[in-house]
């Protein structure tokens, strides 16, 4: 078990005790102009209007955020709510999209993503005209919790160093001197044998001589 020194403790805690901007806290409701891009879309849409303009209408009206000290809350719908709660700590990257009729009428969306592993933004904030205070907003969180993590990771792991590497030095260690106590024992066995080799007497074969043989031809007297 890691415990974080208490220096770390109280530095989350102030993170966390970090006021919100007042602009920032005061962003509920979207802008009037979102409405007006979504007339103008669902115009686009040709016959889909009937559908799509409806359904437009109670998002726009249901549409709500807000920002507070953990994070970004979004719920939106009447009959089918949605709910989005997201910390802070979670941001991995934030984008800005708008579109030319977006533009037009001073909106972006602000595209929050997180590690989800998903391909699309985890929550989108639609509907203000001071996108870009938001962005920076998110962005000074986000990078302030990733500066923490990093601090109280490297603050954790000078003062407990990993176990397993301190295993593997001492095995390392350990393999090291078994390693020269070998050659240490193959050293002494070769000298020991050079000694025996060097004091034994030398013994010579004589030589031997190549010695021809003859076999008497026995002879035979034929009386008369």
């Amino acid at each position: 078990m890691v415990v974080l020194p208490r220096e770390s403790t109280m530095t989350t805690a102030t993170m966390h005790r970090e006021p919100i901007p007042e602009m920032i806290r005061g962003l509920s409701q979207p802008d009037p102009a979102l409405w007006k891009y979504y007339i103008i879309r669902a115009i686009l849409t040709g016959p889909g209007i009937i559908a799509s303009l409806p359904y437009l209408y109670f998002r726009y009206h249901t549409l709500r955020y807000r920002f507070d000290e953990e994070g970004i809350h979004m719920k939106v719908g009447i009959l089918f709510r949605r709910e989005i709660n997201l910390t802070y700590a979670r941001i991995q990257d934030i984008h800005l999209r708008s579109g030319l009729i977006q533009r037009w009428l001073g909106l972006a969306d602000v595209q929050v993503q997180t590690a989800s592993g998903s391909s699309g933004p985890e929550l989108t904030v639609e509907g203000f005209k001071q996108f870009e205070a938001i962005r920076d907003f998110l962005y000074t969180r986000m990078r302030g919790y990733q500066s923490h993590k990093r601090s109280a990771g490297a603050e954790a792991l000078a003062s407990n160093p990993p176990q397993q590497n301190q295993q593997g030095a001492a095995a390392g260690a350990t393999g090291e001197g078994e390693i020269l106590s070998l050659l240490a024992g193959i050293r002494d066995e070769l000298r020991r044998t050079r000694e025996i080799v060097e004091t034994r007497p030398g013994q010579h074969n004589p030589p031997v001589r190549a010695t021809s043989s003859t076999t008497p031809t026995p002879t035979s007297t034929a009386g008369v």
